[in-house]
Order: structure tokens, then sequence, then C-alpha cells
């Protein structure tokens, strides 16, 4: 929230997060049909909306489920933080919770990521989503590889093969039970600096070939990240993923911060008055994704501003 505040100049305090939080929790109902749930931080699921009610009532009022973001700060290429995970776990269920969902960052360079990094963060990943399912919290699984770098389309796909390959033998070697988990990945892309440029499709077909060799038909679901693509990218790419022409036995749909919030700040700056925009720029995103989902989405040509800018960030941390 930090970073989102600063690129509209608004003060990255307590309030400001609160409110902007309760303008989008508080949209028309019919948010519910593009968005099945969202992902809290542990200050937001404590804080109310204008009306007095916990942001977890005023979401599950509105048939969306409440999950809640894990994991600690990385440490170079290994998140540490399941020392009293169980403990949390039990109390997030008790506060509402129904889902959960833990972040590994990997990172393409010479050399890397290292077999021992992939290893190292798919052990992590299956040690949280099997206690997650002894404490009733359904976890999603996110193993991210940055977007930074100049690799081309091909160097991602063969590394996020051995990604997830490397995190379902995890899983599996955990006893983790594969229907009650979500697949968190990133998109098959090239590198933010690579000078090679690769079509909506080319992406799709790349993903979805990856995905195919790796991925369990028993994973009902998969929750793209959008990885510091713009808005107007990211719903593309989605589109086109669910257009490729294979056999896709899993639900893929979307699971975006950056790319669902862009517009929303744009309109919003900060500004009590601008509310009513924000909740529509929101919205309307919402549902060009919710579109894209289904390999719906019929891009008009004619995106502002907001929703085509690059929110690519070097080594994102979050």
């Amino acid at each position: 929230m930090g970073k989102r505040l600063q690129k509209i100049n608004v003060e990255n305090n307590e309030e400001n997060r609160r409110c902007f939080r309760d303008i989008l929790f508080s949209c028309d109902s019919t948010m519910a049909n593009s968005v099945g749930g969202v992902i809290f931080f542990h200050e937001t699921l404590y804080q109310k909306s204008d009306c007095g009610k916990l942001f977890p009532q005023v979401i599950k009022d509105k048939g969306i489920v409440v999950g809640i973001k894990m994991g600690k700060p990385p440490h170079k290429s290994l998140i540490l933080g399941l020392d009293g995970l169980s403990e949390r776990c039990a109390q997030y269920k008790k506060d509402g919770c129904d889902f959960a969902k833990w972040r590994c960052v990997l990172k393409i360079s010479d050399g890397c990521p290292s077999g021992l990094a992939v290893t190292e963060n798919a052990n992590v990943l299956a040690r949280y989503a099997s206690i997650c399912q002894q404490n009733g919290l359904v976890p999603i699984v996110e193993p991210e590889i940055l977007p930074d770098g100049e690799h081309d389309l091909q160097r991602c796909q063969y590394v996020t093969e051995k990604v997830l390959a490397a995190v379902y033998k995890a899983l599996s070697d955990h006893h983790v039970y594969l229907e009650g988990t979500l697949l968190k990945p990133n998109m098959v892309t090239p590198g933010h600096s690579c000078p090679k440029k690769f079509t909506p499709q080319e992406v799709a077909m790349a993903t979805v070939s990856a995905l195919r060799r790796t991925v369990p038909a028993a994973v009902p679901g998969i929750c793209f990240l959008s990885g510091g693509q713009s808005e107007e990218e990211a719903s593309v790419h989605l589109n086109a993923i669910n257009q490729v022409p294979l056999h896709r036995p899993w639900k893929l749909t979307f699971s975006y911060g950056r790319a669902l919030q862009a517009s929303a700040l744009a309109a919003w700056q900060g500004k009590p008055e601008n509310k009513a925009a924000a909740q529509a720029a929101f919205c309307t995103r919402a549902k060009i994704n919710g579109l894209a989902s289904k390999g719906e989405y019929k891009p008009s040509g004619s995106a502002d501003q907001a929703s085509t800018q690059s929110l690519f960030t070097e080594s994102y941390v979050y």
C-alpha cells in the first residue's frame, strides 16, 4: 500500500489505507459476480468500515470469501516464518478466514534460480500448505518467478516448469490434499527488459503448456498473479490463456493486486469526493477480468492511461 499511495501523493498511514480498502469493499454487491475472494493483510482483517462493521463481515455479507496473507518478509530466496504458523492459522480461522496465501519468490538470471533455491522454496510452500489444511484453511500456493531481467519467453517457460514440478513433488511428499488447494503462479512472460516482444497468444500457449506439464488435474483452480503487467495487459493475457485450444482441466482465473487497483487509485487520488469514480473504475476492471477468466473479453481499444501503464517494480516485495 505504501508504494500505491506514494504514486498518488497520499500519505501512507493506517487511516488512508483503511479508507481506500473501505472504498473497494463497499462497492455494489454485484462485485461478487467478478470477485470471489479477498486476500487481507493482518492489519485489514481487524479494521472497520465507515459504518462500523469489521471488514471481513462486509466482504462475507456480499458472498465473498475472506483470506489472509501469510509469511514474513523474504530473505534472499527463502521465506522464513513457519515458526508458530499453526497457531496463527488457528487464530485466523477463528477470526473469519477461510483461506490463506504464501508467496515464495525466485529470480531468473545467470545460474538462477539454483536447484537448491527451487527445492527449498518448494518445501516451504508444502509445509505451509500442510499446516493450513490441518487448521481448516485452504492454502493458495504462490511460487512467483519475478519478471526482472532480459530473458525471453522460452527461458521463462523452462524455469516455470522446473519450479512448478518441484512444488508439486513437495506437496505430494507432504501429503497435501490437492483438491483443497489453489495455485497462484506467474504467467509465462518474457523478462521486463527482453528486447523481443511476444503476442498474447504466444504468452498464453507458453503458460498453458507449462501448466499442463506440471500441475495435476486434481488442482481445482489456478489464479494468476499480475507480476507488474499493466491492468489491460494482464486482462488481455488472461483472456488469451482461456482461449488456448488445449485441454485445460483447471479453472484459470486472476488474483491481481496492482492490476486490479491501479485505475481505482488513479481515480481516487485520496479525495473523498472521488469515491464513486474509484469504485466505478474498480468494478469495471473486475468485470473485465471476470470476462477474461472465461475467454470472453473483447478489448475496445480505448483503454485509459491508468489501465495501460506498466506496473512493474524491480524485485517487487510485499
